[in-house]
């Protein structure tokens, strides 16, 4: 009897087992900078992977008919070009720092979301400040 509570047991700690590992490896995403993707480029061809660095500047071009945003992500010692579908952020510009999920595919980095570094820094506007003012502390915070 006391067997078959270990056997039961046994096959109900496998089974959970193979659930918690046997998914994990295909639903892990990797963090990179281009630097450490351009070391190993074939290991993320086609795999979902979190490409990380900043904006190079000059290099965004947004169409506006396609939803197509390309720019190029540099971690100042490599660089990578970036294509997303989509709308971006509102506060998205050149020289910011980015993270963009997504997958490579032939040397470009293929975007599905955009997520922004933005200030961490917050300042409520004080009692009685006038609009002109509010904006002038949204802009210094820029």
């Amino acid at each position: 009897m006391r067997a078959k509570y270990l056997i039961g047991l046994g096959v109900i700690l496998g089974a959970l087992a193979y659930l918690i590992f046997g998914g994990l490896g295909q639903n892990l995403v990797y963090f990179l900078t281009p630097s450490e993707y351009l070391q190993d480029q074939g290991r993320y061809q086609n795999r979902p992977v979190r490409l990380g660095g900043l904006v190079k500047q000059g290099t965004v071009h947004y169409d506006k008919d396609q939803l197509e945003l390309r720019f190029i992500l540099t971690d100042g010692v490599a660089e990578v070009p970036v294509v997303h579908k989509g709308t971006p952020p509102g506060m998205f510009k050149e020289g910011q720092g980015v993270v963009v999920e997504g997958r490579f595919r032939e040397g470009v980095f293929h975007g599905t979301n955009l997520l922004v570094k933005h200030s961490e820094t917050y300042q409520a506007p004080k009692a009685g400040w006038t609009p002109e003012e509010v904006r002038k502390l949204i802009e210094e915070a820029k």
